[in-house]
């Protein structure tokens, strides 16, 4: 598959372009270039050079873009289900779909499709007016809610643009449940978990308790309480009567993809049952199938469900598209007015979001997330046996995993990008699998043969 791209190609081998020292006879080179030459030579995707194309474009754009991501140097042009390009036309199989977003991969040509017959058609009208696509998202994820075997009393849907936007709906409606509860305004309190994840704005950070992200900003929006994940005995102290809303991801994603027990589950709810708080369970990163169901809970009992459901990544698998999903009893306390967004529940977002949740929730697809899944983790535990010093558990479910690491993860990161391959870390050194839930066996196999080459080249 050409590209036609501006720049310098790099040659097949990998070998850098050293212009300026083409003339130089070999023995005149420092043992510095040497070293590169024989290093890039034996890479099939040494990162780009300083004098790349890569490198000439990030330098142009840096002095615009505020530093707010350290990010590696390749610069990715195109995507094809479970591949990305950069400039300098090097292929790589890339295990982080976007940090599981892209779940039918890149470019999906019926996406891309439907983007084209939309953009002919309408993009925004504003909710100031009823379009035929927020409608008709909304009943479909009620339907395929009700019919995957979560949240069984699933009703209504508010559409926004992101997972951060999701949460903070979510937030605001715990807050007003609460108030309708008491009006006094005692019943404020939200409550979520050590490792937690929940977005970047200061509703959704403030329920994010790492002081990496809150110190920055602090102090936080007050009403904020903190447990520890799976810790059924603290439940009933940190749940109380001052509570409104508790917030948890089932397999928190960020964190080190830490699985919430069923155990912990039932109880937190029974608990918010007892004293009428909201239970949220963001399934953003966990939920729209990666788990081989439709939500990551879908498995629990009844008494397990929550009132409401957070998503957004894979929903609209790259353009920007969240929901929230509510039970009747948290609907019934908004009001016209209580909360809105502009651009939320554009007819092009929900027609891209609608075709994404009918081909998430085909079930041959979701059992092909844990079928993939066995592969990960066979070949997982084979590594752990390999490097017991290195690996010492793995975590997670379907196509969200982790590896946990004994040391930082960055040396492997770096060097299986350097030979064709790309992950992600979470947590204190992990490293995170999300790849697309079209990835096919072959591609797992091979992405994993390149981790066990970096993994030996890193040590």
């Amino acid at each position: 598959m050409a590209l036609r791209l501006c720049g310098r190609r790099t040659a097949s081998t990998g070998v850098r372009s050293l212009s300026s020292q083409a003339s130089a006879p070999a023995s005149n080179l420092s043992q510095e270039v040497k070293a590169s030459i024989t290093r890039d030579a034996s890479l099939p995707n040494p990162d780009p050079a300083e004098d790349s194309a890569s490198a000439a474009l990030v330098n142009e754009h840096s002095a615009y873009m505020l530093a707010t991501y350290a990010r590696p140097p390749p610069v990715f042009v195109k995507g094809e289900g479970s591949y990305l390009w950069d400039l300098e036309n090097r292929k790589y199989l890339d295990f982080t779909s976007g940090i599981a977003v892209n779940g039918l991969g890149h470019c999906d040509p019926g996406l891309s499709k439907l983007i084209a017959q939309q953009a002919r058609t309408l993009w925004h009208a504003s909710n100031l007016y009823y379009n035929p696509w927020t409608g008709a998202l909304s009943q479909l994820l009620v339907q395929k809610t009700l019919e995957s075997g979560g949240m069984h009393d699933a009703a209504m849907v508010f559409v926004c643009n992101s997972g951060t936007e999701a949460n903070e709906a979510a937030i605001k409606f715990a807050r007003k449940s609460g108030k309708v509860l008491d009006p006094e305004g005692s019943k404020h309190e939200i409550v979520s978990f050590q490792g937690s994840f929940h977005g970047r704005t200061m509703g959704s950070l403030s329920a994010t308790p790492n002081p990496k992200y809150q110190e920055p900003f602090a102090p936080m929006i007050p009403g904020f309480k903190y447990g520890t994940l799976n810790d059924v005995g603290a439940i009933n102290d940190l749940v109380t009567e001052q509570t409104c809303g508790v917030i948890i991801e089932p397999i928190q994603g960020e964190g080190g993809v830490n699985v919430a027990t069923e155990e912990f589950l039932v109880t937190l709810a029974k608990r918010c049952r007892e004293i009428g708080a909201v239970l949220i369970y963001d399934e953003i990163q966990c939920g729209m199938s990666r788990t081989g169901a439709f939500w990551a809970h879908s498995s629990l009992p009844k008494e397990a469900h929550p009132d409401v459901i957070t998503t957004a990544k894979a929903l609209g698998n790259g353009f920007p598209i969240g929901a929230v999903v509510v039970n009747r009893d948290v609907s019934e306390k908004m009001k016209v007015g209580d909360h809105g967004t502009t651009f939320g529940g554009n007819p092009m977002a929900c027609r891209l979001a609608h075709y994404v949740v009918s081909r998430l929730t085909d079930p041959e697809l979701q059992k092909g997330v844990l079928d993939k899944s066995k592969i990960f983790t066979q070949r997982f535990e084979k590594l752990r046996e390999q490097y017991p010093d290195l690996i010492t558990e793995i975590r997670g479910k379907g196509l969200i995993l982790g590896v946990q690491l004994t040391q930082d993860p960055s040396p492997i990161v770096k060097a299986a990008r350097e030979r064709g391959l790309l992950v992600i870390t979470c947590g204190t050194n992990t490293l995170r699998f999300v790849p697309p839930l079209t990835v096919t066996a072959e591609e797992i196999e091979g992405g994993l043969d390149i981790l066990e080459a970096a993994i030996e080249a890193s040590r």
